[in-house]
C-alpha cells in the first residue's frame, strides 16, 4: 500500500515534464503560436539580397540588433513595435526578415520565429561555412561549376571583386592571396582563428575577422552572384589604417600588401619568432645584409686607403627576415634608335635577382654618407613575393619604368641565388607563378589587374575587378608585371 502511494507522485511529475516538452516544442505548425507556418515565403526576392555591405540599419545607421528584410534586401533595427523593421512591415507588407546575428528568420509585425529548411541557402550566403573534407578538395582536378541565381556559371575562388570607387589596388592584393592555398586555407575555417586571445577591446582583430569572411564568399560554392563585394573588408583596412589607404584614392599595391601582412600578422597576436602566426610561416625568409661605407670621391687615395683601415670603413654583418623581395629594374633607354622609335626594352628575370647571390654589390645613399650592400639569402620561404620596383619618385613627378620582365611561369630555381652551404639546407628550390599583379597605363591614372592560376584545372584567369576572363600562360610574361607571388614547387 505505502509503496503504490510512493508510485502515484512520481508517475504524476513524469506526465507534467512530459506536458512541459510538449509546450517548448519548436515544430511548425498552424496551432503552435510561436513558430508557425509562414504564408509569406513565396514573397523572398532572393535576387535583391546582397549581404556584402555594413550590417546597419538604413534609417538610424545602428550595428545593433539589425534585421535584412528578404523582400526587399534592405536593412532595418529591431522587431517589436514602433522600430523601423515593424515601421517597414507594416507600410511596405514586406514580411519576413533575417537577424544578421543570430541567422533566425522572423514574421513580422505578428513577430514569430520561422524555421524552415527552404531557407537554408540564405543563410550559407550571409555566413558561409567550410569543413576540412571539401577545403582538401578545392585543388583536385575535378570541374567545380556552379550557378548563380540568374543562371550564370562560375568557379569558387575565381569571382569578380567590386570596385567602389579606387579600390583596384586593394582587389588585386585581396585576389593574388585567396590563392595562396595555406593562407586560404586556414582563414575558410573560423575555428582557426577563433581561440586567439586577445586584451579587451582589441579591436584589430576586426581585420581578421572580415579577412576570414571575405575569403570565404570569394570561394562559397552557393553565391547568389558570381562577384563579391569587399566593402566591409575595405572599410576595416580605412579605419585601422588610419586612412592612410583609401576605397576613393588610388594606391600603391606593394604599400597595402605590405602593410597588410603585418597587420595580420600582429593581430594574429604574431611575434618575431618565424612560426608565430601563419603569415610569418608561408612567406618569411631569412637573409644575410653585409654592408660597408664608402668613402668619399673627392678624396685622394692615400687618404681613401686610410679611411679603409678603420672600424667604420670595415663590411658589417646583420641578419634579417623578409616578406618580400625587390627587384631593380634597369634604367630605360633616354634616346630613339635609328628608326626614331623608343622600343620598350626587356629584361631576363634572372639578371634581377642576382642582386641576391651575395656577390653584387649595390650602392645606397643617404643624405650625407653612401654604402654598398650585399644580400646573401639564409632561407627562402614556401610562397616568395618578388615586387618589381616600376615607380621611382623625384622631386617633380612620379616616373614609370616600361621595361618588360621576362619570366618562366613554372620550375624557376631559386636555388641559384643559395651559396653552396645553403643550398644544401633546402630540399627543393624550384618554385611556380601563382599569382602576377600588373599595372597599365599612366604613374598616377593607371590601372592594375590579377592573373591568377587556378589549381582544380590548371587554367590562368585574369582578373581586373568585376571582369573575369582566362587568359594564356604564354601572354602573362607579356605584360608589366609589378608583384609576383611564387610557390614552393610539390615535385622534387
Amino acid at each position: 500500500m505505502a509503496e503504490s502511494s510512493i508510485r502515484e507522485p512520481l508517475m504524476k511529475k513524469a506526465k507534467l515534464v512530459n506536458s512541459t516538452s510538449e509546450d517548448d516544442d519548436e515544430t511548425p505548425s498552424a496551432f503552435n503560436p510561436r513558430v508557425r507556418v509562414c504564408p509569406y515565403l513565396d514573397t523572398i526576392n532572393r535576387p535583391l539580397l546582397d549581404f556584402d555591405f555594413e550590417k546597419l540599419c538604413s534609417v538610424s545607421l545602428t550595428r545593433i540588433n539589425v534585421y535584412a528584410c528578404l523582400v526587399c534586401g534592405k536593412y532595418f533595427q529591431g522587431r517589436g513595435t514602433n522600430t523601423h523593421a515593424y515601421t517597414h512591415s507594416v507600410s511596405e507588407s514586406h514580411h519576413v526578415y533575417l537577424n544578421l546575428q543570430t541567422l533566425k528568420f522572423y514574421c513580422l509585425p505578428d513577430n514569430y520565429e520561422i524555421i524552415d529548411s527552404s531557407l537554408d541557402d540564405i543563410k550559407y550566403v550571409l555566413n558561409p561555412t567550410f569543413i576540412l573534407k571539401s577545403i582538401r578538395n578545392l585543388d583536385k582536378p575535378v570541374e567545380k561549376y556552379s550557378r548563380t541565381i540568374d543562371g550564370t556559371l562560375y568557379l569558387p575562388g575565381v569571382v569578380g571583386l567590386n570596385n567602389i570607387k579606387a579600390n583596384d589596388y586593394c582587389n588585386v592584393v585581396l585576389h593574388a592571396l585567396s590563392h595562396v592555398c595555406p593562407l586560404r586555407d586556414y582563414f575558410l575555417r573560423e575555428e582557426s582563428y577563433a581561440k586567439i586571445r586577445r586584451a579587451p577591446g582589441d579591436s584589430m582583430f576586426n581585420l581578421v575577422q572580415r579577412f576570414g569572411e571575405l575569403m570565404r564568399k570569394i570561394w562559397n560554392p552557393r553565391n547568389f552572384k558570381a562577384h563579391v563585394s569587399p566593402h566591409e573588408m575595405l572599410q576595416s583596412v580605412v579605419l585601422w589604417s588610419n586612412k592612410r589607404f583609401q576605397i576613393t584614392e588610388q594606391g600603391d599595391p606593394i604599400d597595402f600588401l605590405s602593410w597588410f601582412l603585418h597587420s595580420l600578422h600582429r593581430a594574429l597576436k604574431g611575434t618575431k619568432k618565424p612560426d608565430s602566426s601563419i603569415i610569418y610561416k608561408i612567406f618569411l625568409g631569412e637573409m644575410k645584409i653585409y654592408t660597408r661605407k664608402i668613402p668619399p670621391v673627392e678624396l685622394e687615395d692615400t687618404q681613401k686607403a686610410l679611411l679603409l683601415a678603420t672600424e667604420e670603413y670595415q663590411e658589417k654583418e646583420e641578419e634579417s627576415n623578409f616578406l618580400y623581395l625587390t627587384c631593380d629594374l634597369p634604367p630605360p633607354p633616354l634616346f630613339t634608335d635609328e628608326f626614331r622609335e623608343n622600343i620598350i626594352p626587356q629584361v631576363n628575370l634572372y639578371p634581377l635577382l642576382m642582386k641576391f647571390n651575395g656577390v653584387s654589390e649595390k650602392e645606397y645613399k643617404t643624405y650625407k654618407d653612401n654604402y654598398l650592400k650585399r644580400f646573401v639569402i639564409t632561407k627562402l620561404p614556401r610562397y616568395i613575393i618578388l615586387y618589381i620596383k616600376r615607380f621611382t619618385k623625384n622631386t617633380f613627378f612620379l616616373e614609370k619604368n616600361p621595361t618588360i620582365v621576362n619570366f618562366p611561369i613554372k620550375n624557376i630555381d631559386f636555388g641559384d641565388l643559395l651559396t653552396e652551404e645553403y643550398r644544401n639546407k633546402h630540399k627543393n628550390t624550384k618554385y611556380n607563378l601563382v599569382s602576377n599583379i600588373v599595372h597599365d597605363g599612366e604613374p598616377s591614372k593607371g590601372t592594375f589587374r590579377a592573373h591568377i592560376y587556378h589549381k582544380s584545372n590548371g587554367q590562368w584567369y585574369e582578373m581586373q575587378d568585376l571582369h573575369v576572363t582566362d587568359i594564356l600562360p604564354q601572354m602573362i610574361t607579356l605584360t608589366e608585371s609589378y608583384i609576383q607571388i611564387y610557390e614552393l614547387s610539390e615535385n622534387e
